[in-house]
């Protein structure tokens, strides 16, 4: 991995310094680019909420070889994580490596390890049609995400995704403010509840909300008809001051725990992270910026090894708490001292 580190920071120039703690400081207002919106708060809130977690330590048990795999989605997952939807090599990565390198590189590399890749989309329109080819390439292996597009571009999207072979789609509604989108003449937007319903409905597949942050929207998404949600705040890079991921995760769960898949992203950076997600409600997680820098740094083998560091770290952090199935973590591995 330092290896593989040490080349996307050569390739990526000051896009991403590929810092030794991706916190957001050294990036903060770099958007484009990999920073957080503004100050950069919502990107360093994610890290510090999560530092801010601390795990239980516990050795008297018989947790020898704890089992990390989870159904998620009705997918068979070797760890529960996912690669978030993240695209745009030429302008928030230094044109580092081609697009479609980028992406076959995700999905290849998380198909290969039995976890899942996503895929971003964006203007111009071959940012989205390197991801809908590269999970077409991979046998719809993969999970498209589609931004909330308003009138027919959204539907249009929808049914490239579904050409894939692709059995579930995602929206990152967490990208309604990108202001920037409407002054291309490409607006993106909010979606009423009545909207959403109408848009899950008329899919008629697997659907991930991406960007829920508060207990009242995942029930809302619950009554849409989703099937999972994302707790994310779009990795900071939408609304500045907003809080980290970990700290609204517990209610969130505490509300909808059960009745919708909860995933959830934001500043997880090891597999000790990925336990603290799932002790605090999260049935899976996301991690996006890492997966970017693998891919940069060494293509499909450098996202493969990068998950194989955190498969690595997350079972012995399960060892350590005495946790032995990633699909029953109890929060009682969490310290509240």
């Amino acid at each position: 991995m330092k290896e593989i580190r040490d080349n996307a920071r050569k390739l990526m120039g000051n896009q991403c310094k590929v810092c030794a703690v991706c916190n957001g400081r050294a990036c903060a207002g770099q958007v484009p680019g990999m920073g957080g919106l503004g100050t950069g708060a919502s990107f360093r809130n994610n890290l510090s909420a999560l530092e801010n977690v601390r795990l239980n330590m516990r050795l008297i048990h018989n947790v020898v070889e704890p089992d990390t795999t989870v159904s998620i989605l009705g997918k068979e997952l070797a760890l529960p994580l996912i690669a978030a939807p993240i695209g745009g090599v030429s302008f928030n990565m230094n044109e580092a490596i081609s697009e479609d390198d980028y992406i076959q590189s995700i999905v290849n590399g998380c198909k290969a390890r039995s976890i899942i890749g996503c895929t971003g989309d964006g203007v111009p329109e071959w940012l989205s049609s390197a991801g809908f080819n590269a999970v077409k390439l991979a046998d719809g292996y993969g999970i498209p995400f589609i931004k909330p597009w308003e009138d027919e571009e959204f539907f249009q999207k929808i049914e490239l995704a579904k050409a894939t072979g692709t059995d579930t789609i995602g929206m990152d509604i967490d990208a309604a403010g990108l202001i920037t989108l409407r002054k291309m003449g490409r607006p993106v937007s909010p979606k009423p509840l009545a909207e959403l319903t109408d848009i899950i409905k008329k899919i008629g597949m697997k659907f991930i909300l991406k960007g829920v942050m508060t207990a009242d929207e995942a029930e809302l998404a619950c009554k849409a008809g989703a099937d999972a949600i994302v707790v994310s705040n779009h990795g900071g890079r939408v609304l500045d001051h907003a809080p980290g991921t970990a700290e609204v995760l517990p209610a969130i769960a505490e509300r909808v725990k059960g009745k919708i898949t909860i995933l959830a992203d934001g500043g997880i950076r090891t597999g000790n992270d990925v336990l603290k997600m799932l002790a605090l409600g999260a049935d899976a997680v996301m991690i996006g910026r890492p997966f970017s820098v693998a891919a940069v740094g060494g293509l499909q083998d450098g996202v493969e090894s990068y998950i194989d560091s955190i498969h690595s770290e997350l079972k012995q952090a399960m060892v350590l708490t005495g946790t032995g199935k990633a699909s029953a973590v109890d929060s009682k591995i969490l310290f509240n001292g």
